[in-house]
């Protein structure tokens, strides 16, 4: 009882004589603040060995594990370490930087140019009048070709010929009115008129057919068509037998 009276006591005492001095915060020992390593370019994280140290304090200062320290830097079992030797303790994650988006509406949309293609125009002489080319029929020439636009931007005329489609080419994509006028002597087979609308990118070839207009049946002249002697003959003998016929007749009549 006298022990537990006496220590008591002096905590009692201790705590009065903190009341009544207390430790000024000036009298404190200042708070050691260690700086942690910046990793380098390849992101390993280096410590440089000050005087002093130790791999304990090191590890504290660090923390990283004594084992793990070793094993970095393969150090022995005693830990031996070198005043400003460096040490690795870590390496730093790389971050890769994300693209930052642009708010929409500050920058404008790029606008991407038109497209371009191609027209090819075939007219062809079409024998059949199926309105289709088929393998024997060929082109023709002489037609004349017209390609505008619906704007009244384009305006392009071309003659076809007697080899291959005539073909306008790197036209603005957009709508457009393709007509042909076929040659002298022909007549159309198919409409002379197409619309087509051109994409990016396309090459369109558009047929037109025409055919050789119907000859004309020329009335027959003497040279081409002479007459024959022989038809003159009985047509006299024709005409003789009738008279004679008619004169007898006659003469039966008055007998009676």
């Amino acid at each position: 009882m006298k022990k537990l009276f006496i220590s008591g006591l002096i905590i009692s005492a201790l705590s009065l004589f903190f009341r009544i001095f207390p430790v000024q915060a000036e009298n404190l020992p200042p708070q050691v603040v260690y700086a942690t390593p910046t990793p380098n370019a390849d992101g390993r994280i280096i410590y440089v060995v000050k005087p002093g140290d130790n791999c304990i304090s090191i590890s504290w200062k660090n923390n990283i594990q004594i084992e793990e320290l070793k094993r970095l830097n393969n150090l022995k079992d005693d830990c031996t370490l070198q005043e400003n030797q460096q040490l690795l303790i870590g390496i730093a994650e790389k971050t890769t930087a994300q693209p930052t988006a642009t708010p929409a509406g500050q920058v404008a949309t790029p606008t991407l140019p038109p497209g371009t293609g191609d027209i090819c125009v075939l007219l062809f002489n079409d024998t059949n009048g199926n309105a289709t080319p088929d393998g024997d029929e060929k082109p023709l020439a002489g037609g004349a070709i017209s390609v505008t636009d619906r704007d009244g931007k384009v305006s392009l005329t071309n003659q076809t010929n007697a080899t291959e489609a005539v073909c306008f080419k790197d036209l603005l994509e957009g709508d457009y009115n393709i007509s042909v006028a076929v040659p002298e002597g022909f007549n159309a087979t198919t409409l002379l008129n197409q619309p087509l609308k051109l994409n990016g990118g396309d090459s369109s070839t558009l047929d037109f057919g025409a055919q050789p207009s119907s000859k004309q049946i020329q009335p027959a002249t003497s040279e081409s068509n002479p007459k024959s002697p022989i038809l003159g003959i009985i047509g006299a003998v024709l005409i003789l037998g009738g008279a004679g016929l008619g004169f007898y007749v006659s003469r039966l009549n008055r007998a009676r």
